[in-house]
């Protein structure tokens, strides 16, 4: 049966991250002390692994989290469609309680299914991001020959893929939880044409960094 593996991983840890400043998709923020140290601990549990491809966003963060992967020849690409969701207004931004109100309540308002509502003043909606998305799902799913690839992305792009490629409503994106330079490891099978999720969430590759 010919499928698809597919290592998909959150990127390493970033200043911004650490204080708790919105990124979103208007932030190219690169990788603080931490997630480069994330990045290498992934490396070293998963280099021995053959990477048909690798796929980022176009954000210097994901790319900075394979690097290792990218400097033994591995081919690679960058989307946009792959970038984080936009933040708009609230990127940039230390949220303060006014802010954690209004994201608590955007989070709340996705979940009761009002995906269609942005994520701020002049940011994206998820469904939006799914609309992007989906044009680089079809082309990574149009090369079988690439058996094992490893994809870079950001937390909430992450959680919406996952619905969409699991079959599940966008309401649920947040049954996926996430952690910097975490992976999801899923299955494609082009005969059955689903995906099958083997790994979640998993970070047992960052014991090496207490070790």
């Amino acid at each position: 049966m010919l499928t698809k593996t597919i290592y998909l991983i959150r990127h390493g840890e970033t200043e911004f991250n650490r204080m708790g400043i919105v990124q979103g998709s208007g932030i190219d923020s690169d990788l603080n002390e931490t997630g480069i140290l994330q990045a290498r601990a992934f490396f070293e549990t998963y280099r021995h692994i053959v990477f048909n491809k690798i796929y980022t966003s176009q954000l210097r963060r994901t790319v900075q989290s394979v690097q290792e992967f990218i400097n033994l020849d591995t081919p690679f690409e960058q989307h946009e469609g792959l970038n984080e969701i936009s933040w708009g207004e609230k990127e940039g931004k230390v949220p303060n309680y006014l802010e954690d109100k209004f994201y608590l309540e955007v989070i709340a308002n996705w979940g009761k299914g009002k995906t269609d509502i942005p994520a701020a003043p002049l940011g994206e909606t998820p469904e939006e991001v799914v609309a992007r998305q989906k044009p680089v799902v079809d082309i990574i799913l149009s090369r079988p020959a690439e058996e094992t690839i490893l994809i870079a992305m950001h937390g909430r792009a992450i959680r919406i893929l996952l619905t969409h490629i699991l079959n599940r409503p966008l309401s649920d994106m947040d049954a996926f939880e996430h952690t910097n330079l975490c992976l999801y490891k899923l299955v494609y099978s082009y005969k059955e044409k689903t995906f099958q999720l083997e790994i979640a969430n998993d970070v047992t590759h960052l014991t090496l960094l207490s070790a």
